[in-house]
């Protein structure tokens, strides 16, 4: 542990966010605050949340050290919503403008224009390019000129992924120190923990002692494609009776899900569970995780990075992808099985059978490499400081 700087104050980073829900960027945030602990390092960090809703995790933020504003403006309402910002910016008197929004970080940038604020920071964690407004039309003219100001505007350019970042610089080559790539940092330390019980937790959640899990991770929405991992139980089940798919996740389709559980006839064999705080254990107990994110779907792109794959295999959990995931989150490839989405659920329950016949993992092995990867929690953390530093 490196003991802080008494003769240098931190910078104060204001990280501009949805809202300190339960997202994968906040959450991940809140990880890397908390990190500062860990790695003795004193941090001055604000969120500026542009919902003015309270966020789930407002009050550990704050409990952190951090300080949490909430826009009192809504985004839809962009010019009276740039000078509410622009007032807090001045107020604060920061270092760095860190904006989380991918192409919305614009709007954030252009509250900040000529308040002499020395860093700003786009940080891109999707790579569908999405702008938010109903109108497809509206969307389309507003995307490039978005990207544009965000190339113009901001210091430092940061994509999840390589994916993720050349796709935002649209075929231009990365430019460094502008355009980096900065994995998310995981704590290998909730994986150190003992492992639950199998038994126990099916019973937990209804299912047998002996059931074997097929685990899908991962917010109910139609590009995640949780209702395929459904098709593909449905072959499992004419020849395996302990066979059991298990949803970790919220989302519209959730009762949908469910629906085509009873069409195909696997109602018994599905559990989804909802938003849950403890999926390292479900991992560990897990059988297999199933992936199957569609590829192409419109408006959607590839998965920026698809973290939840990288947690599983420091689970020392087996998986099957499709190709909707970036390359980068393959960081054991003896533990990742990959497969088109075209070549069906019969192909992609095949490869799931060959998997569930595999002896499992060694798990202390599994997380220790990710533990030395650039997905540790200490070269996220360096990774993601470093940015601050003026």
């Amino acid at each position: 542990m490196t003991a802080p700087d008494k003769g240098r104050r931190p910078p104060r980073v204001i990280h501009v966010v949805e809202s300190l829900d339960v997202g994968a960027v906040e959450t991940w945030l809140l990880r890397m605050l908390r990190a500062g602990r860990t790695f003795g390092t004193e941090l001055d960090w604000t969120f500026y949340s542009v919902l003015s809703r309270p966020g789930r995790y407002d009050d550990v933020a704050r409990e952190l050290g951090a300080t949490v504003l909430h826009s009192p403006v809504e985004l839809d309402d962009k010019w009276a919503f740039i000078g509410s910002m622009r007032r807090a910016l001045r107020a604060g008197r920061y270092d760095v403008l860190h904006c989380h929004h991918d192409l919305v970080s614009a709007v954030y940038l252009a509250s900040g224009t000529g308040l002499g604020i020395p860093r700003t920071v786009v940080h891109v964690h999707n790579a569908d390019m999405h702008v938010p407004t109903g109108s497809p039309r509206k969307a389309a003219l507003l995307r490039e000129p978005m990207r544009r100001l965000c190339l113009a505007m901001a210091d430092r350019i940061v994509g999840i992924s390589r994916h993720t970042l050349e796709t935002f610089l649209h075929g231009e080559p990365p430019s460094p120190p502008r355009d980096v790539v900065l994995y998310y940092g995981i704590d290998t330390a909730a994986f150190r923990a003992p492992r639950p019980d199998r038994a126990e937790l099916r019973r937990s959640i209804g299912l047998p002692d002996d059931a074997r899990i097929l685990l899908f991770v991962g917010r109910m929405v139609s590009y995640k494609n949780p209702a395929f991992v459904v098709d593909i139980l449905g072959r499992l089940a004419v020849d395996d009776p302990n066979v059991f798919a298990v949803f970790a996740g919220s989302g519209p389709l959730e009762d949908e899900v469910q629906s085509h559980a009873r069409a195909v006839g696997v109602e018994d064999r599905v559990r989804v569970l909802g938003w849950r705080d403890d999926t390292v254990r479900l991992m560990q107990v897990s059988d297999a995780f199933v992936f199957p994110r569609l590829e192409d779907a419109p408006d959607v792109g590839m998965e920026g990075l698809g973290l939840v794959v990288v947690e599983a295999q420091a689970a020392g959990l087996r998986s099957l992808l499709s190709g909707g995931i970036p390359d980068d989150a393959i960081v054991l490839p003896e533990l990742c099985d990959t497969l088109p989405l075209s070549a069906g659920s019969d192909a992609w329950a095949s490869v799931v059978r060959v998997i569930l016949a595999r002896p499992q993992a060694d798990p202390e092995r599994a997380f220790e490499a990710i533990g030395r990867s650039e997905f540790s929690l200490e070269a996220g953390f360096r990774g993601l400081t470093a940015l601050h530093q003026i």
